[in-house]
């Protein structure tokens, strides 16, 4: 692939949306980074802590958190500065990349070859889509949509100065359980197409 493509990916819990964005990484055969940024980030500083992952994209417990000296004791927000930096690092080195949440649309806003998108869906589709992945009841899989989004508003509104799946703030807004994954993809893949060619 000739010119930079980064594609930003929100996502409701549910939505189908780490699914769309494995199909991007695929079509545009493309790394994709979620959680699996923090392995390159222990590769890279040589860190040891096996636990990391617990504290991907949460909010902050702010009865817990100190800052002094421009340094944080909460390891969400360290974590997620990692990250962004991170981000920052590929973003100026030119790869192209497919990033799911981690406030990508914000953190690299001044790249003009990223393209962010944000994924709903009907509650309906989101609760069976989580009962069949999960393997558990409505009630809980009602209760895990409501956690996760929850989580995930939290943490990115702490970061960002708009607010999290805001359709102003992305390129293409999308609910997915309207066309299905498949047609979902292909409409966003219009759309970036369309964008690289203008």
């Amino acid at each position: 692939m000739g010119k930079q493509l980064i594609i930003s990916l929100g996502r409701e819990f549910g939505s189908g949306g780490h699914v769309i964005a494995q199909k991007l990484s695929e079509h545009y055969q493309i790394p994709l980074y979620d959680y699996n940024l923090l392995r390159d980030i222990k590769i890279e500083r040589n860190l040891y802590i096996e636990d990391l992952e617990k504290y991907d994209e949460c909010p902050r417990n702010p009865f817990l958190t100190r800052t002094v000296r421009g340094y944080s004791s909460s390891p969400e927000v360290n974590i997620a500065m990692m990250q962004f930096e991170c981000l920052r690092q590929k973003a100026a080195s030119g790869e192209s990349f497919v990033i799911v949440g981690r406030c990508a649309e914000t953190i690299l806003k001044d790249n003009p070859n990223m393209i962010s998108i944000f994924v709903i869906g009907d509650m309906e589709q989101k609760i069976a889509r989580t009962m069949e992945r999960n393997n558990i009841s409505r009630e809980k899989a009602v209760k895990m949509i409501a956690l996760h989004d929850r989580k995930r508003k939290a943490y990115h509104n702490h970061f960002c100065d708009h607010k999290w799946g805001d359709s102003r703030n992305y390129e293409l807004c999308i609910n997915s359980s309207r066309v299905g994954l498949d047609e979902t993809t292909r409409i966003i893949i219009d759309y970036i197409d369309s964008r690289q060619n203008g």
